[in-house]
């Protein structure tokens, strides 16, 4: 009976260690040491603990969780991380500037609750009075509210979006992150091709406090043309 135990618990370690994971590559800050409760066939699923390691001093730095940190492993059965693919690959873990105030933030997966059952994400950023990541509302809701994990342009300072219904309409948002007020929309690009022969392209620019609005339609063949 005691070796039957032994066994059970030898397993269970074992198990749980094939559930570990360490990122050190992700983060110019942070090294990541990532736990989630089942891992099978190439993915992972399920309540987890992503634990960040201060790079300089080698210390504990701070503990975020999610309830379902789904995601693919690699050819080296590691997660991927910062990978932002439309339709594709969207990693587990993402550091970025979202707010474009000169610190890392991150977004943690969690789930597949955004269109079309796509990924979702919890979206922290770094507070720098409190010194530690906050989850920020707008952000996470930017996720689920589209087809997962907005794009960031640093040059430009916008986040954009992407949203669709069925094959033949999509959407294109750009926000631009306003001081002490979060997230403003500044552009939006419409393609309507729901008639089936011609798309129509609206878009929508926000300038001097105003929406400028412009409409053009394209027959499909040439605007759909590699």
């Amino acid at each position: 009976m005691k070796n039957i135990k032994y066994i059970l618990l030898l397993i269970s370690g074992i198990c749980a260690a094939q559930n570990k994971f360490v990122v050190k590559d992700g983060s110019k800050k942070y090294s990541v040491e990532i736990s989630v409760a089942n891992c099978s066939a190439g993915n992972c699923e399920g309540k987890a603990t992503i634990k960040l390691i201060d790079k300089k001093s080698n210390r504990f730095f701070q503990m975020l969780t999610s309830a379902d940190l789904y995601f693919f492993l690699d050819k080296k059965q590691k997660p991927t991380v910062n990978v932002v693919e439309l339709y594709g690959e969207q990693s587990p873990l993402i550091f970025d500037d979202f707010n474009f105030d000169g610190t890392e933030d991150l977004a943690i997966r969690n789930g597949n609750k955004s269109g079309y059952g796509g990924p979702s994400y919890d979206v922290y950023v770094y507070n720098s009075t409190k010194k530690k990541f906050v989850l920020s509302n707008q952000l996470t809701n930017l996720t689920t509210d589209n087809l997962g994990m907005f794009t960031t342009d640093h040059k430009r300072k916008r986040l954009t979006a992407y949203s669709k219904s069925g094959c033949c309409w999509h959407m294109t948002t750009e926000y631009a992150v306003v001081a002490n007020k979060g997230l403003r929309k500044v552009f939006e690009l419409e393609e309507d091709a729901m008639n089936g022969d011609f798309v129509k392209v609206t878009t929508r620019n926000f300038i001097k406090n105003k929406w400028q609005i412009k409409t053009k339609n394209y027959k499909i063949s040439e605007y759909y043309k590699e």
